[in-house]
């Protein structure tokens, strides 16, 4: 389905300069987006009084313009401001305004808080009192509402740089930036809208989005559903779990080589060459050990030539240039840990850290996490918008390797695959409700396959 863009702060402003040269003019954008953020505060604060905090710049300006479209609505508005606009643009804004204008520090809190103070681009803490004050001005509110990003966050990567408010809603203006899905900061910006601005969006990086999945026809059958190929290692419970969420994630057959048990449509097979042309994707890594016996397995998963996905026991086994020489595209599944014993700690944001591994070893890469992120070498990214905490137990990251091997046994591209699995997890997740376990887990993938048919 449809997947919101997600754009840096530059990115942002070149598409911003893009438009003005096309002939929109700042005052333009900035009408657009007042437009947004008002009706936001219109809709969910449910007309009720309105305090506008606003910065000195063009955030501001966007305050300026939602305030004034407020008002004209019929809502009760005051505004607070950090100090003078500086920009000629947040200056008209505010000439705009016909109301008083309050002293940031002095202002009495209102129902509904608007934070115009500071968006996109901040790069220095918050100054103390800037800081004290819109955390007691959020605390008093009702209902509260940021302008393109909470101030006081980080926009590329997500930190926090000083202490911010959790708020309601935030009105991402044009796109979405990477500290709305990011932690720590995604928590603080609550619900998060989009508010076009009319302005175009090019870029590969998305907010991960519903699969559009299609259902078995009359001529399908168990091979052109893709087949499964699940390695066991030292621990084959992890690998039956994989298997299990493969077969309830569509594949039309599963193969488990190197155990027994499972689910009673599993087919239990020897470790042997995974060289089967009908084999849509190997799976080896959960439980797999790291002996010499593991090792051997590998190898033998490796030598078939066929498309892999690697998670876990295997990715220790195996370094970037490995991966990167395998000539065909693997799909890697590793959390943090993992992917730091595998990549190093590396430099930026954890989805320029991805990328750039996804880059370095030829493959997709999924770093999971609450903010699981999912990269590609030829620069496609998908940032999911937040996982279940109970996803934090043991098992669910084989249920979500056998889910992306389903997904890429039936023909998907590799990051397409990788992309429908994190999301189906997350779906799965969901409908198990609280204190779930993994085994829970692999059962509701089938609703949650459902629901993109």
């Amino acid at each position: 389905m449809s997947a919101r863009p997600v754009l840096t702060a530059a990115a942002m402003r070149a598409a911003e300069d893009r438009a003005i040269a096309a002939g929109t003019s700042v005052q333009i954008l900035m009408e657009r987006a007042g437009k947004a953020v008002a009706e936001a505060a219109w809709r969910f604060g449910s007309a009720r009084p309105v305090l506008v905090l606003c910065g000195p710049g063009n955030n501001g300006g966007d305050g300026y313009v939602a305030a004034r479209l407020l008002k004209a609505m019929g809502a009760k508005v005051r505004v607070a401001a950090l100090g003078e606009p500086k920009s000629e643009a947040a200056t008209a804004a505010r000439q705009g305004w016909v109301g008083p204008v309050e002293r940031l520090g002095n202002a009495r809190p209102g129902p509904v808080l608007v934070d115009a103070l500071f968006g996109t681009g901040l790069s220095r803490p918050l100054e103390a009192p800037v800081a004290a004050a819109l955390a007691r001005l959020a605390a008093a509110a009702h209902f509260s509402i940021a302008v393109d990003l909470p101030s006081g966050l980080q926009t590329d990567d997500g930190a926090l740089l000083a202490p911010v408010p959790h708020f309601d809603m935030t009105v991402a203006l044009g796109a979405l930036k990477p500290a709305h899905l990011l932690r720590p900061a995604a928590p603080h910006c609550g619900h998060v809208v989009l508010g076009k601005i009319g302005i175009a969006i090019d870029g590969t990086w998305h907010e991960l989005a519903r699969p559009l999945l299609t259902a078995p026809g009359a001529e399908d059958h168990k091979y052109s559903r893709g087949l499964v190929a699940v390695v066991a290692g030292a621990m084959p419970g992890a690998a039956r779990l994989s298997a299990g969420a493969a077969m309830r994630s569509g594949a039309g057959y599963v193969r488990l080589h190197g155990a027994e048990g499972g689910p009673d449509a599993l087919v239990a097979r020897p470790v042997e060459p995974l060289d089967d042309d009908r084999i849509g994707a190997a799976l080896i890594g959960p439980g797999l050990g790291r002996d010499d016996e593991a090792r051997r397995r590998l190898e033998l998963a490796i030598s078939g030539g066929r498309p892999l996905v690697l998670d876990a026991d295997a990715l220790a086994l195996l370094t970037p240039e490995r991966i990167a020489a395998f000539g065909i595209t693997s799909i890697l599944t590793p959390h943090s840990g993992e992917f730091t014993a595998l990549f190093g700690a590396g430099e930026g944001s954890k989805i320029d850290r991805t990328l750039a591994a996804a880059r370095r070893c030829g493959a997709v890469i999924v770093h999971k996490g609450a903010d699981s992120v999912v990269a590609s070498p030829d620069g496609r990214v998908a940032i999911s918008p937040g996982a279940s905490p109970w996803l934090s137990t043991a098992g669910t990251g084989d249920v979500l390797a056998g889910c992306v091997a389903a997904m890429r046994a039936r023909g998907m591209d590799p990051f397409d695959a990788a992309s429908a699995g994190v999301w189906l997890q997350g779906e799965a997740a969901r409908l198990a409700g609280p204190a779930f376990i993994a085994d829970d887990l692999a059962k509701h993938l089938s609703a949650a396959m459902a629901s993109c048919l």
